[in-house]
């Protein structure tokens, strides 16, 4: 394997719970009721996407700009406002060791750049990743691969040649589309995803270390 291609939410940072809050704080507001069933099928979606979707489904008055703009509002608040918020155990280190062997990482998130950038800032991510990949530059969120295709193209990998490492059933089924090995992470907050099409599917990050990511498809 010669690049490594992290998901972000439910992977580097548990910020899904930041996330559901903000949502359905949104969607108060909106006046809409949500199921919870109907929301872990956004899981690994865009911000766009979901809001096309929920717009078209409660016929919502509100532009997608303005709809993803208060939400955003919403999570920001939360974000900064928590004292908890932690990379998951394991990442640094297995970033840290990817990164000193010299393999090229890249993030594909379906979240905004807004996000990403706080997120990376927050936690001094930002040497060790050559590109920063966000979903909101895509028309179609996973599980259409493109997202993973232009973050191989920018680091000039063959897709055949990146790991993907995942939480959500929607970034596995777009990382194997794609045509790129994949790690499931199966972690409390993905309860519910199918994670089965992963080479490998691990319950802590910590399982994982450089050597089992890069030997994947040996």
């Amino acid at each position: 394997m010669r690049t490594v291609i992290f998901d972000m939410d439910g992977v580097l940072v548990d910020t899904e719970p930041l996330h559901h809050d903000a949502f359905y704080s949104h969607f108060a507001e909106l006046g809409i009721q949500v199921s919870e069933e109907e929301y872990a099928t956004f899981l690994g979606s865009s911000t766009r996407n979901v809001y096309q979707h929920l717009k078209q489904q409660y016929n919502l008055k509100q532009d997608v700009e303005e709809l993803m703009s208060r939400k955003r509002d919403f999570f920001g608040k939360t974000f900064d406002e928590s004292t908890t918020l932690e990379l998951l155990p394991g990442v640094r280190e297995l970033v840290v060791a990817l990164h000193e062997q010299g393999i090229p990482l890249a993030l594909a998130s379906s979240a905004s750049k807004e996000t990403i950038g706080r997120v990376f800032k927050r936690f001094d991510l930002y040497p060790y990743f050559q590109h920063l990949v966000s979903g909101e530059d895509f028309e179609k969120s996973k599980p259409n691969p493109a997202i993973f295709l232009h973050a191989a193209e920018l680091v000039g990998t063959p897709p055949a040649e990146c790991v993907v490492i995942e939480d959500a059933a929607n970034g596995v089924a777009a990382a194997k589309a794609a045509g790129m090995h994949c790690i499931g992470y199966q972690s409390e907050h993905s309860d519910g995803q199918d994670l089965s099409r992963a080479d490998l599917i691990v319950s802590d990050l910590r399982q994982l270390t450089a050597a089992t990511v890069l030997g994947l498809g040996v």
